[in-house]
């Protein structure tokens, strides 16, 4: 029993009549995982099979298979044909599988030998469709902490994860074999995430994860900026997951959405941490200073004594902690100039490297009329003249073959000026005079010589 692709012509307006009956996938949402083939033609007056069970699939029926859809044709149990292509497949209880692969290519042919069964028992067919979308919206979140060593810091941290996941099927047949149950094909129901949740393969995802943020602690990643490294984090638990999902499911971890919440303590010190980093930066500081001497003076002219008593106070703070500020200032001053001299002195220092390692201009190079020597590019490095073109070789009329000068280097007589125009004396064709001359006529054949010269 198998299934061959059927010929476009023959599915038309009158498929009723044609064939005994039409399976189709019954609907598929993004939450769905599985579900049945349904008999889309069984009560039409038109159906020659009236006496039909829904547990067999009539020789000769036709299947739609839809994209980002694998069917999977059962008997017995068994997965006796698949297909992950699009299209309409007829039944042949005659024919041999026919295993129409699409992206999967060999993987799938592997699993299906490695679980066909020795044999086909015809009492009882089913069509199942598994859904090659991702699947996303799948909630998990910690019960409990788990531990995080940030190297900056140098202290342990709690955190808890929340969020949302999504899976994708990798090895389909392998995901019917391991993870569908039996009672959601044979009573004809779907097979959502929410069924997958109730086997709790969440488990190994949330033991994943712990392990994968003690990794991302190992790369040295603070515990403040886990948020951002979701991307990595996802990388992480693929290859994590890869032996438990991929290996022995059949299905892999597509996308993540990470939420990390952290404990009162940890939030404390990374509050203290981002103060002292903006502490320790001159012009921010400078420019905190600035602000509040503004602030100050904005606020004096709204005082309720009077606008002049205000400015008053604001003068006889400004005399009492003005030899405060200006220190403060002229080392806020200092250190930012300090700042861009490193920064500077750090760029050229990259630049002498840089140059050091550039590589020594090739042999063999070109010398220009400005005197400057060994270019390797199209243009001067000096004075930014083309490369000159060598000059084709001309044949002169003595016999010497291959010159390149002006003249002759045999018998000294001076190169032929150039054609202004050629045209084949037996075509009539003419070739670009932009390009070389051709020696025979790219449309006849014929040998470009004196009589085509115009």
């Amino acid at each position: 029993m198998g299934i061959i692709k059927a010929a476009g012509s023959m599915i038309g307006g009158a498929l009723g009549d044609q064939w005994l009956e039409v399976l189709e996938p019954a609907d598929m949402d993004t939450n769905t995982v599985a579900c049945p083939g349904v008999f889309k033609a069984r009560n039409d007056a038109r159906n020659t099979n009236t006496k039909g069970t829904d547990k067999t699939i009539s020789n000769g029926s036709i299947i739609h298979v839809y994209p980002e859809q694998m069917m999977l044709l059962i008997d017995g149990g068994a997965v006796v044909d698949y297909t992950c292509e699009e299209g309409y497949y007829e039944v042949k209880n005659s024919s041999l599988p026919s295993l129409f692969n699409g992206q999967f290519g060999d993987t799938l042919k592997e699993t299906f030998n490695r679980f066909r069964f020795g044999g086909v028992t015809p009492t009882s067919q089913r069509v199942v469709f598994i859904n090659l979308r991702p699947i996303a919206g799948i909630k998990y979140g910690t019960s409990q902490t788990i531990d995080y060593y940030d190297h900056d810091l140098k202290l342990f941290g709690q955190v808890m994860a929340r969020g949302k996941f999504a899976i994708e099927i990798t090895d389909p047949i392998l995901f019917f074999k391991k993870v569908i149950p039996p009672a959601v094909y044979m009573n004809n129901r779907l097979l959502t995430m929410d069924d997958i949740y109730e086997q709790r393969y969440d488990m190994k995802f949330l033991d994943a994860l712990s392990e994968g943020l003690s990794q991302l602690s190992d790369e040295g990643v603070s515990i403040g900026a886990i948020n951002s490294k979701k991307s990595r984090v996802r990388d992480i638990l693929k290859e994590r997951l890869k032996e438990d999902w991929d290996q022995k499911l059949g299905f892999g971890l597509f996308d993540l959405d990470l939420v990390i919440k952290y404990s009162k303590e940890i939030q404390e010190k990374l509050d203290q941490r981002s103060e002292m980093q903006f502490l320790n930066d001159p012009s921010m500081r400078e420019t905190m200073m600035q602000k509040n001497i503004s602030e100050g003076i904005k606020a004096a002219g709204s005082n309720s004594a009077g606008a002049m008593q205000g400015f008053m106070g604001v003068g006889m703070g400004m005399n009492a902690m003005g030899g405060f500020m200006n220190n403060s200032s002229a080392t806020n001053m200092q250190q930012m100039q300090m700042q861009q001299q490193q920064q500077l002195a750090q760029q050229q220092a990259a630049a002498q490297q840089a140059a050091a390692q550039a590589p020594a201009p090739a042999a063999g190079g070109w010398d220009c009329a400005c005197g400057q020597k060994a270019n390797t590019g199209k243009f001067c490095a000096n004075c930014g003249q083309p490369k000159p073109v060598p000059a084709a070789a001309w044949d002169c009329a003595c016999g010497q073959k291959g010159n390149t000068g002006k003249f002759c280097a045999n018998c000294g007589q001076p190169r032929p000026s150039a054609p202004k125009k050629i045209r084949c004396d037996k075509c009539g064709f003419e070739p670009d005079m932009s390009q070389p001359i051709p020696k025979f006529c790219p449309n006849c054949g014929d040998v470009i010589n004196e009589a085509d010269m115009v």
